[in-house]
């Protein structure tokens, strides 16, 4: 689940990694009129990756909120904005931008418990940003979109709000989860059978839940957003490349069937013969995958 390194479209351009970007070189890209919060803390003399980004827009009403978690297979990855992302801004959204502890710094469950400190700090703070609190969208790639599945289907669920804020809700509104793993157990029997991710002890999935999958599988069904599907669950956009090597398209088929199933409004776009990082799709792909996850954003968060 590493980083994406080309960028097809504007939309792929979403996900790049910014790995040195600071706000400085970041305000280039803002619209007239936007401000910068970066590095805020939303967990107070919390870990130096508890930060996050804000982009606000010029409105003079509140503003609905697109929250990116970066991909990065949980051991790397970094927030910064750049113009996929920057983009958002002129179409009527306010953009958050997040950092969470890696699995070098602390296994699971403390990836999805900073998510969901990030959207509570975001809502306590929504007045100061123009934010409206009712209308949060996460949208994350890779180990990102694993995360923003975990913050869609434990919407309702208090088992991983820890820390601060707890007055304040760490549900969202809509999901856009692009190649995210879902069932961790299931992955490495449909890679390729020399794939180097295969290790059962240096696997990113071993090092995220603190071991071999075999032997940690009640952690492994905690990190599956299919366990939390419920009445709660936001609407999804699930997108995947068919040939994805390192996290198999049948992840994303496992999620989009389980929320099918339990009646939850879910859209599920293929990728035909798009590699990790929707490398290799064609253009025409890339345009329809920009312009249909913009539609539904904005349809489910109600944006003129």
């Amino acid at each position: 689940m590493p980083q994406i390194h080309t960028a097809l479209s504007v939309f792929s351009i979403l996900f790049l990694p910014s790995l040195a970007l600071s706000s400085f070189q970041n305000s280039s890209l803002l619209p007239e009129g936007a401000k910068a919060y970066c590095d805020q803390e939303y967990v107070s003399r919390g870990h130096e990756r508890q930060k996050l980004d804000v982009y606000v827009p010029a409105s003079s009403t509140k503003l609905p909120l697109l929250i990116h978690v970066h991909g990065g297979a949980w051991m790397g990855g970094q927030k910064g904005l750049n113009s996929g992302l920057a983009s958002y801004l002129s179409k009527g959204f306010a953009v958050a931008d997040i950092n969470y502890r890696l699995s070098q710094h602390a296994i699971w469950p403390a990836q999805i418990e900073d998510c969901k400190a990030a959207v509570r700090w975001l809502r306590a703070n929504a007045a100061k940003y123009n934010l409206d609190p009712k209308r949060f969208a996460a949208m994350g790639e890779s180990a990102g979109g694993h995360l923003v599945a975990m913050l869609g289907t434990t919407s309702g669920v208090k088992k991983y709000d820890v820390g601060e804020n707890l007055d304040q809700s760490s549900a969202v509104q809509a999901v856009v989860d692009h190649f995210g793993p879902t069932d961790l157990a299931q992955i490495i029997p449909h890679r390729k059978k020399d794939s180097p991710f295969n290790d059962p002890i240096n696997s990113p999935e071993a090092r995220l839940i603190g071991g071999p999958l075999d032997q940690k599988k009640e952690q492994a069904k905690s990190a599956n957003p299919i366990t939390y599907i419920s009445k709660h669950t936001p609407p999804f956009f699930i997108a995947h490349g068919t040939n994805d090597n390192m996290v198999p398209c049948h992840q994303s088929e496992l999620l989009y069937e389980a929320l099918k199933k339990a009646g939850i409004t879910v859209t599920f776009l293929k990728i035909e013969g798009a590699d990790h990082g929707y490398m290799g799709a064609a253009r025409d792909k890339m345009v329809e995958l920009d312009s249909q996850v913009e539609a539904f954003l904005k349809k489910t968060l109600k944006v003129r």
